[in-house]
């Protein structure tokens, strides 16, 4: 049997970090010795626990370490890790590490180096001109990129999922329709407000639900009071609130009175070709055509808004990008900088979002469908609390438990 020191410190037993690696070492085919473990004995105590790892092949126990790293085990005895020059453009060398959301550093000339633009299923690739480690994806490598491969050499430093109790610990758990909505508006108004006064961006990522269901209102309020910086939506998002500027309608409908236009079915492609005409969507504001609605609160207020299309799209707007690779690009350079995000009511661009986020940032995702909740944390963005509601009583409670918490800690 071939084997491997590995240790774990932190809170290990409420993250259950300690009980997932030694479940990983079985399933993987292995076995394990706990030759030392400390517990602390209050809730901020860390802990720490030293295992002997063994297995039958040298091939094996690399894949096997591998897997225990990505939990936050750290090889004893580490050594640098291997880089391998990529020998073609859009593919990595086939011994790729592949990222995790966690923070994860790589050791290179004896000293561990922090990785940049964290992102799961990613590589890593040392730039020489920064010298610096970061995230690459797929498609972006260049033949003689140096590359991480392998799994020594690398340490993942997980979040600490369960460090505080109450709200989050409990709220971001399993989905389900019976969680406390009040305790998760409240918590989610105070991450609203406690990322804008450290200088850090709230965003929003919106599907076209939010016009429909008459929730615009409350996202032009929140653009207008400086709680929200930056906007990620579909390009039916952007038609439908633009539709909604110029004629009183979406999707044909009219939002106060719920009743279906004359020719409202050609209001949406009527709103595209009016910003065409006009030449996009900043220049129909500038214009005077465009003169209410989230897009141009976006355009006033200066809030970066990243339009993204799909296949169902009727014509796309001029600033929508329908080139998906360059929409992550897109997306990537849109969640800099952010503390809290809020995905409400768009499937596809929620998980996409919610995939190239880094698991420090927190997360809320609002929808009717329970399935898309757990979709995002079934991926391993455990960060994400998920709420099962319509958008408009979400964003009316939301801004009313904001103004609440504004009052309390003027008052305090």
């Amino acid at each position: 049997m071939h084997s491997e020191t590995i240790t774990l410190e932190g809170h290990i037993i409420d993250s259950r970090a300690l009980s997932e690696t030694l479940d990983d070492i079985i399933t993987f085919g292995g076995d394990f010795e706990v030759l030392e473990v400390h517990i602390g004995r209050r809730k901020h105590d860390r802990s720490h626990a030293r295992i002997e790892v063994y297995a039958e092949t040298p091939e094996k126990l690399a894949q096997l370490i591998g897997q225990v790293t990505k939990r936050g085990a750290f090889v004893e005895s580490p050594t640098d890790c291997e880089l391998v020059d990529a020998d073609m453009n859009g593919a990595f060398p086939d011994d790729f590490y592949c990222t995790t959301n966690q923070p994860t550093f790589v050791r290179h000339a004896g000293q561990w180096r922090e990785v940049s633009d964290l992102e799961m299923d990613c590589g890593i690739w040392y730039d020489p001109n920064a010298d610096q480690f970061r995230c690459i994806p797929m498609e972006k490598v260049r033949r003689g990129h140096r590359v991480v491969c392998g799994t020594r050499g690398i340490h993942i430093e997980p979040i600490e999922r369960h460090l505080e109790r109450g709200t989050f610990q409990y709220l971001a758990t399993e989905i389900a329709t019976e969680k406390p909505k009040g305790a998760i508006l409240r918590h989610c108004a105070q991450l609203i407000l406690d990322t804008k006064a450290s200088g850090k961006r709230v965003l929003l990522v919106g599907g076209a639900s939010i016009v429909h269901t008459d929730s615009a209102q409350f996202v032009v309020q929140m653009i207008e009071d400086g709680t929200l910086h930056g906007l990620i939506a579909s390009n039916a998002l952007a038609v439908h609130d633009i539709e909604l500027a110029l004629y009183g309608t979406s999707l044909g409908v009219y939002v106060e009175k719920a009743a279906l236009a004359d020719t409202g079915h050609e209001h949406p492609l009527r709103a595209i070709n009016s910003i065409r005409r006009a030449g996009g969507i900043k220049a129909a504001v500038k214009a005077g055509l465009l003169d209410s609605g989230i897009l141009h609160a976006c355009v006033k207020h200066n809030v970066e808004f990243c339009l993204l299309g799909s296949v169902r799209d009727e014509a796309p707007l001029p600033e929508t990008i329908a080139d998906t690779v360059v929409a992550q690009d897109h997306i990537r350079e849109a969640i800099r900088d952010v503390g809290f995000v809020l995905m409400v009511a768009s499937r596809t661009l929620s998980i996409s979002t919610a995939y190239i986020l880094p698991a420090a940032t927190p997360v809320v995702c609002v929808d009717l469908n329970p399935s898309v909740l757990n979709r995002i944390r079934d991926r391993g963005t455990f960060q994400t609390i998920g709420i099962v509601t319509d958008a408009e009583s979400f964003f009316r409670e939301l801004l009313e438990e904001v103004e609440k918490l504004k009052a309390k800690r003027a008052g305090g």
